[in-house]
């Protein structure tokens, strides 16, 4: 059974080794603005560290406060969320600004925050956690896997991993204790080549003392990734690009894009085609054929080709518009 004494060696392990970094605390100090833990929380779902702390230190820089960000127009945060993948993060934190800016501040618990627009189990824990000392249970891919091989489970449900956690956090010092956890998974106890020479529970570990802990937990198959192809329309005229902005709901919601069709599994005829993009989306992959066309279609705006890396393109279609261009098109700094 893990003891107390496993949760101490974790924690003056986060102590003595604990990534500094722009939202949260140090250890020992007083919690950190709940505004910017949730907005680092919401970052890092399916984005790295690396990736988002420069645009974590754009967004509170900009908007400094979540009243900030809730009066803010939402092309202005769609357009700073850019190139960060998964954009209907980028809805809810606008939806979910809103709410607590109407509410007058954050809720103080998991069981409240799960109400907030986009908040679900892990983040409302972690929130919970991290900036108002609530003893709960912050569980994600990284932290799941701590508790398997720590526990030597192979395929637990996610109740019995959160009991697990819950019954090592120590009461005064869960905002402490779930980044501990988070650093643990993330950086030592990886999938893959896991650095248990450097873990601070690897006395505890029954995977590591089964000499295998890669074998727990156990590998999820993979499914089929479908694929899908479409078109966008590069229309130009005298050195402006024609833009339109996608449907609110949906792939790439809200976001600027070139116009073009939809995406389906019949594989497209554009007549002339500039070059096509291959893109990887969480379930399934796309083929954009990009087309040169002169009519501009639907609503949108003419933008000025020498300034494309500022009209908030997400991936996709800042990749269709260099296949176009024959150059790359950075996201604007």
């Amino acid at each position: 059974m893990v003891t107390a004494n496993a949760a101490a060696l974790l924690l003056q392990h986060y102590v003595d080794n604990f990534r500094r970094l722009p939202w949260r605390a140090a250890p020992g100090e007083p919690a950190p603005e709940p505004y910017r833990v949730w907005l680092s929380e919401v970052m890092l779902q399916q984005t790295t560290v690396a990736a988002a702390q420069p645009r974590f230190e754009r967004f509170v820089a900009r908007w400094p406060t979540v009243e900030a960000l809730a009066a803010a127009p939402d092309e202005e945060v769609l357009s700073e969320w850019a190139g960060l993948g998964y954009y209907a993060r980028a809805r809810n934190l606008i939806a979910c600004s809103r709410e607590i800016a109407r509410q007058g501040a954050y809720p103080r618990t998991a069981a409240e925050l799960r109400h907030l627009p986009g908040i679900g189990a892990y983040t409302s824990a972690a929130i919970a956690a991290i900036a108002f000392g609530e003893k709960a249970a912050a569980v994600d891919t990284n932290v799941r896997r701590v508790i398997c091989r720590l526990h030597g489970l192979h395929d637990p449900a996610t109740e019995q991993v959160e009991s697990q956690v819950r019954g090592m956090i120590p009461s005064d010092r869960p905002g402490d204790f779930t980044q501990a956890m988070m650093d643990l998974g993330a950086t030592i106890c990886r999938p893959k080549r896991p650095l248990c020479h450097a873990c601070p529970l690897r006395e505890h570990c029954r995977a590591f003392a089964s000499g295998n802990c890669e074998a727990f937990p156990s590998a999820k198959q993979r499914r089929d990734r479908p694929h899908r192809c479409g078109i966008a329309y590069w229309i130009e005229s005298d050195g402006r690009v024609w833009l339109v902005r996608r449907p609110a709901k949906g792939m790439l919601g809200g976001m600027a894009a070139l116009p073009g069709s939809e995406w389906t599994e019949e594989s497209p005829h554009g007549a002339n085609a500039l070059g096509t993009v291959r893109h990887v989306f969480t379930h399934f992959s796309l083929d954009l054929q990009v087309v040169p066309s002169s009519d501009p279609t639907g609503d949108g705006w003419w933008h000025p080709v020498e300034s494309l890396n500022e009209a908030g393109l997400p991936t996709l279609y800042r990749k269709a518009c260099e296949v176009a261009l024959g150059r790359e098109v950075r996201r604007a700094a």
